[in-house]
């Protein structure tokens, strides 16, 4: 494995009102966090993309399923309809009926 460098600096955090910062770095912090910023609100856009789809995809789904069913029982009824309207076509009619 690699050693890590213990004599290197890393960045470190820092207060800008305790600190005195120069107009200058306050400026180069806010351009900092305002990039990052973009960067993470593109990201979270992308996904908020994907989500809306995904939730509207399936919203769609369930919608034209539940026409489907009904179109369903609707031809059901009609067919029953049918048939009973054949079956009583074909009894002969007597004098009781």
């Amino acid at each position: 494995m690699a050693e890590k460098d213990t004599n290197g600096e890393f960045a470190k955090r820092i207060d800008p009102t305790k600190e005195s910062l120069s107009r200058e770095q306050l400026k180069y912090i806010q351009q900092v966090e305002l990039e990052q910023w973009k960067k993470r609100s593109q990201r979270l856009r992308g996904r908020n993309v994907v989500t809306g789809l995904a939730i509207g995809a399936i919203v769609m789904g369930i919608y034209g399923y539940t026409f489907y069913s009904v179109r369903q029982e609707k031809i059901m009824d009609e067919i029953d309809e049918e048939a009973a309207r054949l079956s009583r076509a074909q009894i002969p009619k007597t004098g009781a009926n």
